[in-house]
């Protein structure tokens, strides 16, 4: 692989955390195309998404899914949070 990039995104909320990272499992697991491979693991209380493509354009695709995975996941379990 060519091209790699790791976010850390820190998560307050150790349920968030974790249903987060049980959330995005199935995708983790599966990769988003054959260019690339992802691994979306914990660290303490960060979120850590290592992507690995061989290009830059996979690279840039395969970050785009995960942060907008990450993104509607998120606003998900602030609503229901916030409605509880």
């Amino acid at each position: 692989m060519k091209a790699k990039a790791t976010i850390r995104l820190r998560i307050s909320s150790e349920k968030q955390l974790t249903t987060l990272l049980e959330a995005l499992a199935p995708e983790a697991n599966r990769p988003v195309n054959l260019r690339t491979k992802a691994v979306l693991e914990r660290d303490g209380d960060f979120v850590v998404l290592n992507v690995e493509a061989k290009d830059t354009v996979a690279l840039r695709a395969a970050l785009n899914a995960y942060l907008r995975w990450i993104g509607s996941t998120m606003k998900v379990l602030e609503t229901a949070e916030n409605s509880s």
